[in-house]
């Protein structure tokens, strides 16, 4: 592997205030949302949705510097031919692939998930590579309730991060690791604090045992928040504190961008979160983001899969795509959404 090629394209994927679009939904999760808009899942629905947001050139330009594609999605042509990486690289933008099979129960730990695809990911990383990807995905997913995570949990699912980076590396495909520890439950934003630190400690000792390249390696993390059910839920300030204070703890220098995960969290929070921390400031790594639903909500909803709605799809994606740029930079306000 070029260490230097990973660098660039590293440096590349966190550049001010520019963040991810992760549009890397499964044909079964972009079918939920397409139900929920009263729209058909089906392949050419699927490129057209896509194609209207890699060619909103206010948004891809300015405030996008990557965006994770699906298997299906880093194959499809544009209606008018052109490859969708394509379009992704003429607006200055980075395509990227997921390359994970999805999270599975834990054998022997109910309640448990661990994300598999290690097998013949070498082969599609090279195949991946020759399309155009220069960064790859892989999501583990963490669960917390009484007596979870187990050591196991962490261990399988670091593990696999850590072996996924390094077979990224020698394709030089820049790896985004991504340890979500999931927001549902009843839990407090203290144990989510506990099961981040814990999960992130794992990660980078992993990643250092498979001589990962950490100056090449993205983190994609959850915030450090309430569980969804908990009866108090930690105000903006304080998640960014503690996020950062958690990070600073566990996530080396090295490492030259943290890209959030959303979550769940709704649009103007995911925002709200990430430019508390960029106020902040005086951090070692660029902090920015790579959602999914925080820019791809408002879309969607007026979209509805009516050719008639795409200027204003675009601008609804645009207007998200913006509002986390300045976020990115600790620029934004709550003024700014109207």
């Amino acid at each position: 592997m070029s260490k230097k090629t990973l660098e660039t394209i590293a440096e590349a994927m966190v550049a001010d205030g520019k963040g991810i679009l992760a549009a890397d939904e499964s044909t079964g999760t972009i079918k939920k949302r397409f139900d929920s808009i009263n729209v058909e899942s089906t392949e050419e629905s699927r490129r057209d949705y896509r194609e209207m947001l890699f060619r909103t050139e206010e948004a891809m330009r300015a405030h996008i510097s990557g965006v994770i594609l699906f298997d299906e999605t880093i194959r499809q042509k544009a209606a008018d031919g052109t490859p969708l990486t394509q379009l992704i690289a003429d607006a200055g933008s980075l395509p990227g692939i997921k390359v994970d099979g999805g999270a599975k129960d834990l054998a022997g730990h109910a309640g448990e998930m661990v994300t598999e695809g290690l097998d013949g990911l070498r082969e599609r990383l090279s195949e991946y590579h020759g399309l155009g990807a220069k960064f790859a995905k892989w999501r583990a997913v963490i669960n917390i309730a009484d007596g979870l995570p187990s050591a196991a949990c962490l261990t399988a699912n670091t593990h696999a991060l850590a072996r996924y980076a390094a077979l990224c590396q020698e394709a030089e495909i820049v790896p985004i690791v991504e340890p979500e520890v999931i927001m549902d439950g009843s839990h407090s934003v203290e144990r989510c604090y506990e099961v981040t630190s814990a999960a992130l400690t794992q990660l980078f000792a992993q990643l250092a045992e498979q001589n990962v390249y950490l100056e090449g390696t993205i983190l994609k993390p959850n915030m450090v928040v309430s569980g969804t059910d908990h009866a108090e839920q930690a105000g903006v300030q304080q998640v960014a504190e503690m996020t950062l204070d958690c990070f600073k703890k566990c996530v080396p220098e090295a490492v030259p961008g943290i890209v959030f995960l959303s979550g769940g969290q709704s649009d103007e929070d995911a925002t709200a979160h990430l430019d508390a921390m960029n106020k902040i400031g005086a951090l070692p790594w660029k902090l920015s983001f790579s959602y999914g639903r925080a820019l791809q909500a408002a879309p969607l909803k007026t979209w509805l899969g009516d050719a008639d709605n795409v200027a204003d799809a675009q601008a609804a994606f645009a207007h998200r795509a913006r509002m986390n740029s300045l976020a990115a930079q600790g620029a934004w306000d709550a003024a700014m959404e109207g």
